[in-house]
């Protein structure tokens, strides 16, 4: 069953047949427009004489009643489908958590000594992520090989609505393709700042998920799930955010300083309009949106929606 509507070339085999008295022999019609009367059969808006192989138009009300019907019957199906795919899948479920050692979520430290079951397990936890990417990566520059991976990577969280922060060390900043990766995943949206202190590297997804340095020369890995220490981790990455600096990646990388901002979309901040009211406003995504403000957040240093819009009235006046 197709739920389109007729497009242009079905209509006009539609009102041939009509104008012929409702009546059009199978071969002439599929000779003429194949793909055309196979659409309005199977939308119901033709019916097929397998007697003298001719085809019938239906009244479109009559077409849309049997539609309408036949889409609450498979609708009630599939929502029948939803609530018994969970049991199905059931033991699959069970095969993964066996395999991954996710069984108990309330207390687990899992340690790879596998560089490439390392890998594996952090795309694995990007994967599963749905709101939130935080990271700490400590040394200079980043490899330059996986650059422009992790800026595919990046647009596809942020468009997925994942909020995304990270640290660096000093030492990005000397490195120019660091510095035009950072200010192209700025541009994007995520926010990525600069502290001045030794740090451990540290991924942290969702506040769900850690996964830190088992030794001192990051050949394992413990990936935590446990939620008093993810926790105390989130806690250390804030502490380390909240006093890291704010870098103009734009300005080191050579480019123009702007935000990359609609003004008229700041002009709504300032007069005081919620992230969901400029979207709407402005006929924008609430996501890209939320990308925006992102970035006038770091431009800014403003840690809330609520001190951005401030900052962005104290500056209008």
């Amino acid at each position: 069953m197709t739920t389109d509507l007729p497009d242009a070339s079905d209509r006009a085999l539609y009102r041939e047949i009509v104008s012929r008295g409702g009546r059009m022999m199978w071969h002439e019609a599929m000779a003429q427009a194949p793909e055309a009367t196979r659409r309005l059969l199977d939308f119901g808006l033709l019916v097929h004489h397998a007697v003298d192989e001719s085809l019938t138009a239906v009244s479109p009300r009559t077409a849309v009643g049997r539609l309408g019907a036949r889409m609450r019957a498979e609708g009630a199906g599939l929502l029948l489908r939803a609530e018994e795919t969970p049991a199905a899948l059931e033991p699959l479920s069970q095969a993964y958590e066996s395999a991954f050692g996710r069984v108990d979520r309330s207390s687990l430290v899992r340690h790879v000594q596998d560089m490439e079951q390392i890998r594996h397990g952090i795309l694995q936890a990007e994967s599963e992520a749905r709101e939130e990417i935080l990271a700490a990566q400590p040394g200079g520059a980043r490899p330059h090989q996986f650059l422009q991976q992790s800026l595919e990577l990046t647009r596809n969280h942020l468009a997925a609505g994942i909020a995304l922060r990270t640290l660096y060390q000093p030492g990005a900043l000397a490195d120019p393709p660091t510095t035009a990766y950072a200010a192209d995943v700025t541009d994007l949206g995520e926010r990525v700042r600069v502290l001045d202190e030794p740090f451990t590297r540290l991924l942290i997804f969702d506040r769900r998920t850690a996964i830190i340095p088992a030794a001192a020369d990051n050949t394992s890995a413990a990936f935590i799930e446990d939620p008093t220490v993810v926790a105390s981790l989130v806690t250390l990455f804030e502490r380390d955010w909240a006093r890291a600096a704010i870098v103009d990646w734009h300005a080191l990388a050579g480019r123009p300083r702007g935000t990359g901002v609609p003004p008229e979309l700041t002009d709504l901040l300032a007069a005081g309009l919620t992230q969901k009211a400029i979207a709407s406003r402005l006929n924008l995504s609430e996501r890209t949106v939320a990308a925006h403000l992102a970035r006038l957040r770091e431009h800014h240093g403003a840690e809330t929606l609520f001190q951005l819009g401030w900052l962005m009235r104290e500056g209008a006046r």
